[in-house]
């Protein structure tokens, strides 16, 4: 993308004050930079977070029981390695599993 010159920019302003009038540009430059200054803050947070998470969940998994039982194994449907298998045939495989799964899932547990 070409670089802008002095006659673009003045071009773009120009265009900018007949769509906003003199007295919007202000308040939407103020808001712009409102925006970006809490974009900028949130998305630093979010880092802050994921790097507390990360050291924080080692320590809880590491003394955690196991609540949920051992998946089972899913027995294979075809004898066809899935590498010989077409895409639409490992999806509708993969399909049928999550289906499987959420059916074992929703099961009333006995006890």
């Amino acid at each position: 993308m070409p670089n802008l010159g002095p006659t673009e920019l003045i071009i773009i302003g120009l265009i900018l004050v007949l769509l906003f009038g003199a007295k919007k540009l202000p308040e939407a430059a103020r808001g712009l930079g409102r925006s970006l200054r809490i974009f900028k803050s949130e998305t630093a947070k979010l880092r802050d977070d994921d790097e507390a998470n990360g050291t924080t969940t080692t320590v809880v998994q590491a003394h955690a029981q196991p609540a949920a039982p051992a998946p089972q194994p899913i027995p294979a449907t075809t004898s066809t390695p899935a590498s010989a298998l077409s895409v639409e045939e490992q999806a509708r495989q993969l399909e049928e599993q999550a289906a499987r799964l959420r059916a074992q899932a929703g099961a009333p547990k006995t006890q």
